[in-house]
C-alpha cells in the first residue's frame, strides 16, 4: 500500500502548520501506523524564510509541542510549491486565507485542499497563535483535527489497522 501523503499549510509555517505535522506524527507513531505515513508541513508566504534558509518553528509552538512531549528538532520553514498538489494526497490548510493561497500557489481548487477543522464538519479556522497568543487553544484545536482526519481516513479505508 502506497503511503497516505499529508502536507499542513500555513501563512509561515512556524506556528500552526508544524505543530500539526509533528502532532499527527506523534498520533500515528502511537497507533504504530507511522510507515503508512509522510507527513510534512509547509508555508504560503516567504516571510519566514531568508536567503532560502526557513526559520526554525517558533518558541512558543515549539514549547507547546514539548508540553506534550512532541519534538520538532530540526523542523524549518519551507514555501509551498505548485508541484506539492501532485506530490501529496492531502493538502491541509489552517485558515480560509491558507486554502485561498494554496489555491493560488498550486492553480487547483478543492479536491485534496481542505481546511483542518473541515474533518470535524465544522467551517472554523485553527486559531492563529500568532495573535492569539494562546498556543494552548491552537494545540486542542489541532489535536481534534487531526483525530478527525486520521478516523476520516478509516472510514475511506486507507488505513490499514496494525
Amino acid at each position: 500500500m502506497e503511503k497516505i501523503k499529508v502536507l499542513f499549510i500555513c501563512h509561515g509555517n512556524i506556528c500552526r502548520s508544524p505543530m500539526a505535522e509533528f502532532i499527527l506524527k506523534d498520533m500515528v507513531q502511537a497507533q504504530g501506523l507511522a510507515s503508512q505515513f509522510e507527513i510534512a508541513s509547509a508555508a504560503t508566504s516567504t516571510e519566514e524564510i531568508w536567503n532560502g534558509i526557513g526559520n526554525p518553528v517558533y518558541p512558543p509552538a515549539r514549547e507547546e509541542l514539548a508540553r506534550h512531549s512532541i519534538s520538532c528538532e530540526g523542523k524549518r520553514a519551507v514555501q509551498l510549491k505548485k508541484s506539492d498538489y501532485d506530490k501529496y494526497d492531502y493538502l491541509i490548510g489552517m485558515d480560509t486565507m491558507n486554502i485561498r493561497n494554496i489555491e493560488k500557489i498550486t492553480g487547483h481548487r478543492g479536491g485534496k485542499i481542505k481546511m483542518l477543522l473541515e474533518y470535524t464538519g465544522s467551517t472554523a479556522s485553527v486559531i492563529d497563535p500568532w495573535y492569539s497568543r494562546k498556543f494552548d487553544d491552537t494545540y486542542r484545536d489541532i489535536v481534534t483535527g487531526c483525530k478527525a482526519f486520521l478516523e476520516y481516513l478509516q472510514k475511506q479505508g486507507k488505513i490499514e489497522e496494525s
